[in-house]
């Protein structure tokens, strides 16, 4: 299965940037693009997909494209030396000029050459699955981050609406004891029972802050700047949903991984073994020379244009090299190569077996997850009209402020309860459709 690729970093900002700079509600969706889109893992593996597409260029020519060079040097020869001309030995200072020009293709490497262009090809499509892993993770984590503003902002609605009725009771509980109905015990504890919800609001109102800058840290949002969300997120819970797990799953990229960290060490054990192949090499070249006497009384060179003519030659060369012995080198580069591949076998193995565990207990958390949804959502409306009859109660006298109390506060816990247990759930389908699907929504 081929790596998807991740979003272009440009792209996302076009198309995220006019919602976000002008404040609109951005959806899980939209902070999910936009983190991927500005991660700085992400720019950091754009770099190194960078590399490892020059790397394989690299590997392309060197198979395929003959190397050229071209040589100049000048220099002066003082005392005894051979005269060029005369083949024979002068004391005179000798100026030398020479121009070359040489090219050299290797016809047989026992393929190495291949071999590096297959390892190359083979590193580049690694590289894309773990660009995808990457974007994953981010994706994962700005999903969590999302998940926890959610949770908060609902709490703070249900707490908002608990500091409301507090507030009514308080005010009912004061009226009546001015016309001696309640004790002002009653009236106290309804102080008390106003202080503890002022106090839990302002406590979520706090937490829903941190949560917001964790999800502005985890999509690399400017901490100076404002970001809204967008919380009418659809929370519903099916008892058959995203539980029967397909028989043609997505390919987990730390198992593409694996699987090229494999091809590619197999493809370095024949790049070892190819070392020991003899290797043919084709060279040609052509070279002048020009040269004169500076320190010779009346002697008159031959023109710079004669001389590069003269001088001129040119040469083909055929070469076999055969390797005989390298100190153990190549022996030690097979042994390590082979190493590798076994290292390489029980790394794709692990993956696999990662990859089967991680979708059953995918599958068996979705499972918990439902069933814990539901048992909440019972408590919760339990817990609900245990609230609302202990209203009416402590109305007519028949239970104390402290009773009354109590069933409040069973409420809101179990309306906290309520709301994370649906989204727990909401985030463990998105993570067993991503088992599934490669998608997380």
């Amino acid at each position: 299965m081929t790596c998807r690729k991740t979003i272009p970093i440009l792209l996302i900002c076009l198309v995220l940037g006019n919602s976000a700079l002008q404040g609109q509600p951005m959806s899980l969706s939209e902070c999910m693009d936009y983190a991927v889109g500005h991660s700085t893992e992400m720019r950091l593996s754009a770099a190194d997909r960078s590399d490892e597409h020059a790397e394989k260029v690299q590997a392309l020519l060197s198979a395929f494209t003959p190397s050229v060079s071209a040589q100049s040097y000048a220099y002066n020869q003082y005392g005894r030396n051979l005269d060029p001309e005369t083949n024979t030995y002068t004391d005179f200072t000798t100026f030398h000029n020479g121009y070359s020009l040489s090219a050299g293709i290797t016809l047989f490497d026992g393929f190495q050459a291949i071999n590096k262009l297959r390892i190359a090809t083979v590193q580049q499509q690694m590289g894309l699955s773990l660009e995808q892993q990457t974007a994953d993770e981010v994706r994962l984590a700005t999903m969590e981050a999302y998940y926890q503003v959610v949770y908060y902002d609902r709490l703070v609605e249900v707490l908002r609406l608990q500091a409301a009725t507090a507030d009514s009771a308080l005010f009912k509980a004061q009226r009546e004891e001015e016309l001696g109905r309640k004790g002002h015990a009653d009236v106290v504890q309804m102080q008390a029972e106003q202080a503890q919800r002022q106090f839990q609001l302002t406590q979520a109102q706090g937490q829903l802050g941190q949560a917001l800058l964790t999800l502005k840290e985890t999509m690399c949002w400017p901490t100076d700047s404002s970001l809204t969300v967008d919380y009418s997120l659809s929370v519903t819970e099916n008892d058959n949903e995203n539980l029967n797990l397909n028989e043609n799953l997505f390919v987990f990229p730390s198992v593409q991984i694996a699987e090229a960290r494999l091809r590619q060490a197999e493809l370095q054990l024949r790049q070892a073994r190819s070392a020991w192949s003899p290797s043919l090499s084709l060279n040609a070249g052509w070279s002048t020379t020009y040269y004169t006497y500076p320190d010779m009384e009346g002697y008159q060179p031959l023109p710079f244009r004669e001389q590069w003519k003269n001088n001129g030659g040119e040469y083909v060369q055929l070469t076999l090299s055969i390797p005989i012995y390298s100190k153990g080198q190549r022996s030690l580069a097979l042994n390590k190569s082979k190493n590798e591949v076994s290292r390489a076998q029980a790394r794709l193995e692990q993956a696999q077996r990662e990859r089967d565990n991680a979708l059953c207990r995918a599958r068996d958390e979705v499972a918990t997850a439902q069933a814990a949804a539901r048992q909440a959502e019972r408590m919760a409306e339990v817990k609900r009209q245990a609230f609302l009859l202990a209203q009416r109660q402590y109305a007519l006298g028949l239970i104390t402020a402290i009773e009354y109390q109590t069933a409040s506060q069973s409420f809101l816990t179990a309306e906290a309860d309520n709301i994370n247990a649906l989204l727990q759930l909401q985030l463990k389908r998105h993570q067993l459709n991503y088992y599934q699907t490669g998608k997380l929504l």
